[in-house]
């Protein structure tokens, strides 16, 4: 393990490259983090605290520490009960990794994944009895006959410190259909409520026009669904008796949901890659049409509008917050913990393109302050440790190796 730490004072903000260029952040903790131009300068929010809050008047100093380093390319993280953390690679491995930064064998019995381009071995998350059931859940890219699509399985995780263990019982409750031939836009995330519903998020595929069917209820592109334990609709779902619809889906208009989590309340919050600009929250209700690809904050990728470059619609949703320039947002949390007592209940937000935590504060069911903190990596996930620190999980897009960082108050 790594003992390398690095201190980053309570009232800067350092600049990390962007893709694009230079990021261009405040740095004396008055006004908006993000300063640099708007892709979409013409574009107005819908309300004034729709995008660039203002950074909070004051920021704990943290220690960064490198926890394990060199590992494979890393999709996800989720903590065992006994504090080690469970990790799903991309390449379709999934290992466990301790808290001093030893990393067990490869897992036994994962299905195959269509890893090329976005795809691969997704997101990972406890059942609820965990603890008595050793029972899992995971997302992945699943190759197909017809394509390959988002799918959902549960397994039973045995461990063995030795051999790193296995997955037993493998089975796939959901399936995202149709099946597409692309590598893009998979999402995915998962949530459980404590009545038992699974969250699975999803992306639309990105291409055109297949990504017009985050608009079509009969499709399952572009879509957050709610599910059972077992994969069947859960009850009270919003189409669940409209002919047609596929009676999973919890909302729509969705673009790639690689980030979701559930607040206090037990309510689910999501932030959704945008186009060039456009990135989202959201805290998804029922039935509701999030807009995509017919409203959209931000451009395309080429510089032209999205469709009509229309940002508001009757019948579509205004995202609580969004980001132009994009985040390039993975991995979610809410922050519950001693470590940052100031930070109880903010949102916290893993930035590839901004290299670093997203921190929002709420008042009510709105933003009240964005923060930052560089890391001066690609961000892939983000957990709260069971010790009130954030941990990090890191890529490198070009040796695809990741690392897991702690992020803890300063030393006095």
């Amino acid at each position: 393990m790594s003992n390398l730490t690095t201190r980053l004072l309570a009232s800067t903000v350092l600049a990390v490259g962007l893709i694009a260029g230079p990021a261009a952040f405040a740095q004396d903790g008055a006004g908006p983090v993000e300063t640099a131009e708007p892709n979409a300068p013409d574009q107005e929010p819908a309300f004034p605290e729709q995008t660039r809050a203002d950074q909070p008047a004051e920021m704990p100093e943290v220690e960064v520490q490198t926890i394990a380093e060199g590992l494979p390319h890393l999709w996800a993280m989720e903590f065992l009960p006994d504090g080690r953390m469970l990790v799903t690679a991309k390449d379709g491995a999934m290992h466990i990794v301790t808290p001093e930064g030893e990393v067990g064998a490869e897992i036994a019995g994962v299905p195959e994944v269509a890893a090329a381009g976005q795809g691969g071995l997704l997101d990972v998350i406890l059942a609820p009895d965990f603890e008595e059931s050793n029972r899992i859940f995971f997302s992945f890219s699943e190759p197909r006959d017809d394509g390959n699509g988002t799918s959902v399985a549960s397994a039973t995780l045995v461990t063995d410190e030795e051999n790193g263990g296995a997955l037993e019982d493998v089975e796939v409750i959901f399936q995202q259909m149709p099946s597409y031939d692309g590598d893009m836009h998979f999402g995915s995330r998962l949530e459980i409520t404590d009545d038992n519903a699974l969250y699975i998020t999803v992306g639309e595929r990105s291409d055109e026009p297949i990504r017009d069917q985050a608009q079509d209820l009969e499709s399952g592109l572009g879509k957050i669904f709610r599910v059972t334990l077992d994969g069947e609709p859960f009850e009270g779902n919003p189409f669940i008796d409209e002919e047609g619809a596929q009676p999973e889906i919890y909302s729509y208009g969705h673009r790639n949901l690689q980030s979701a989590t559930l607040d206090g309340e037990g309510r689910l919050w999501t932030v959704e890659h945008g186009p060039k600009g456009g990135d989202e929250l959201n805290m998804p209700e029922a039935g509701l049409n999030y807009g995509w690809p017919t409203i959209t904050y931000g451009v395309a990728y080429s510089g032209a509008p999205v469709g009509e470059g229309v940002t508001q619609m009757d019948g579509m949703e205004q995202p609580v917050y969004y980001w132009d320039p994009v985040i390039g947002p993975s991995g979610m949390d809410v922050y519950e913990g001693a470590e940052f007592p100031e930070w109880e209940g903010a949102i916290l937000i893993g930035g590839l393109v901004t290299q670093g935590l997203v921190i929002l504060q709420l008042e009510g069911d709105q933003v009240a302050s964005e923060a930052r903190i560089p890391l001066e990596a690609r961000i892939r996930d983000v957990r709260v440790g069971p010790d009130g620190a954030i941990y990090a999980v890191t890529e490198d897009r070009d040796s695809g190796a990741s690392t897991i960082l702690r992020v803890a108050g300063a030393a006095d």
